[in-house]
């Protein structure tokens, strides 16, 4: 029974850290801004980089379990 707060938060994460990732991954892919009014390649990065720590959170949550 405590674990479900954990497998709720990994689930989270993983989905907004995967989503993130793609996302991001599909808008520079077609050259298009991954956030309007910043600068491209600054925003990718720092865009992929916080899914990429929310991947990492994930697993953290899923090895709580």
């Amino acid at each position: 029974m405590e674990s479900a707060p954990a497998v709720f938060a990994g689930t989270v994460f993983a989905l907004f850290g995967a989503g993130l990732v793609v996302w991001t991954g599909a808008r520079t892919a077609h050259r298009q801004p991954v956030a309007h009014g910043a600068r491209p390649v600054a925003s990718a990065v720092l865009a992929g980089s916080a899914g990429v720590v929310c991947l990492a959170l994930a697993v953290w949550c899923f090895g709580q379990v």
